[in-house]
């Protein structure tokens, strides 16, 4: 294939993506500012836990189709995959994008294709080619067919980490163009991939579906989250009650947890509710839930400790979700740093099998430390399942007698 494709962003998103582009013939450019990806990638590595990921960028670096730079290269397509964290108060922070848009703009000649598939709150795309036609006043974005015109389009991800790599490929794509020409450029470029049906749209449709469909998950899980609390003072297993109820044919309960994390569920809500704060009443409440719920599962665990002059803590689990090492906006980090925060005379071993070191907000705790699991179970004066695992959901539970707080329900009887 002819086109050379620029990723800029090899985190978790955009490196799968310039992976399996290259995997199908691309000849394709990774951008990132870490020495640390960008060196992987070259030596057909990856710098992050991602099944299936391995073995898509050693091939696709070996048959020279995939390497990776700091600097944006002249490319025919440019896919930009980088953060959209939060700024003050809950809005988008934009300068990732930013950052990214104003390293290609003198790459561009007219013809180009930029795609956002950053989650982004409604405007970011048009925000994006407004940088481009401001910076670049000869180029356009609007006037699609003219050889001046850089079609713009954003095409969210939707995928879950460590499943990437199969749901890249199986599942249906949206694609939003600022012109109808910039929408199928895109999604004949998915389609050579893509097994899903691809849905074309306007670019505010699509950054609002992708921050709908994560919305409401979250306010799925802030019924479950709040039903935990309600169960816990009544005084019934909320992982039985859930069970229960849901052999009801019309009722689909979810899991509770020790609250949501990633990012996404625990990002994107907040970029409706900023974006029209009046109206978005539901999704702030269920926000406020979900982030509420780690406080919770800090004072049951502080509660089984508190006439301990030297407790030791076991803190199982620092990832968002099972068997993977992301730890972005993860609920289970948080509780363990507070834990050791509030609690300086606490020894709180953390165990999480997916790191070989601990990460900086736990490493400048003098009172954490990566333990494994034998020696946190056997040492622990309160066990705190933080996370489901593999590894923990092995076993039919700690042993021995300290108490446990098991936000996950699994190791119910």
């Amino acid at each position: 294939m002819s086109q050379r494709i620029a990723v800029i962003g090899l985190g978790y998103i955009g490196l799968p993506t310039a992976a399996i582009l290259a995997s199908h013939g691309y000849q394709v450019l990774g951008v990132d500012v870490s020495d640390k990806h960008v060196d992987a990638v070259n030596a057909g590595q990856i710098p992050f836990v991602e099944p299936d990921l391995g073995t898509h960028v050693a091939g696709a670096v070996s048959r020279g189709l995939l390497t990776a730079q700091k600097d944006t290269p002249k490319a025919d397509v440019y896919i930009i995959a980088v953060p959209t964290p939060f700024a003050e108060g809950h809005q988008a922070d934009l300068s990732y994008i930013d950052a990214a848009t104003d390293a290609l703009l003198p790459r561009l000649e007219g013809g180009e294709l930029v795609i956002l598939e950053s989650t982004s709150p409604p405007g970011a795309t048009q925000h994006l080619a407004d940088r481009i036609t401001a910076a670049r006043p000869e180029l356009t974005t609007d006037q699609a067919g003219d050889p001046r015109n850089v079609d713009v389009a954003h095409c969210p991800e939707r995928v879950l980490p460590g499943r990437v790599m199969v749901e890249l490929v199986e599942n249906d794509r949206i694609v939003g163009g600022l012109t109808p020409t910039a929408a199928e450029r895109a999604k004949e470029l998915y389609a050579s991939f893509c097994h899903g049906e691809i849905f074309l749209t306007d670019a505010v449709t699509a950054e609002m579906a992708k921050l709908t469909e994560n919305s409401f998950r979250d306010v799925n899980i802030a019924f479950a989250n709040e039903l935990s609390i309600i169960a816990e003072k009544v005084g019934v297993d909320v992982f039985e009650l859930i069970e229960l109820a849901n052999k009801h044919p019309r009722v689909n309960i979810l899991q509770p947890g020790p609250g949501v994390g990633g990012h996404c569920i625990a990002v994107d809500p907040w970029f409706i509710v900023s974006a029209v704060p009046d109206q978005a009443r539901l999704i702030r409440t269920a926000r406020e839930v979900n982030d509420s719920k780690p406080e919770h599962v800090i004072a049951q665990v502080l509660a089984h400790v508190e006439h301990h002059p030297a407790p030791v803590i076991a803190a199982l689990g620092l990832a968002f979700k099972p068997d993977i090492d992301d730890m972005r906006e993860s609920p289970a980090l948080e509780i363990t740093r507070t834990l050791a925060e509030r609690a300086p005379h606490v020894t709180v071993l953390a165990v999480e099998p997916n790191i070989s070191e601990l990460p900086p907000r736990l490493a400048e705790r003098p009172n954490v430390r990566l333990a494994p699991l034998d020696e946190a179970l056997q040492r622990a004066d309160v066990v705190a399942l933080l996370v489901d695992h593999k590894e923990f959901k092995a076993l039919d539970g700690p042993g021995g007698t300290a108490p446990v707080v098991d936000t996950r329900g699994a190791w119910r009887a």
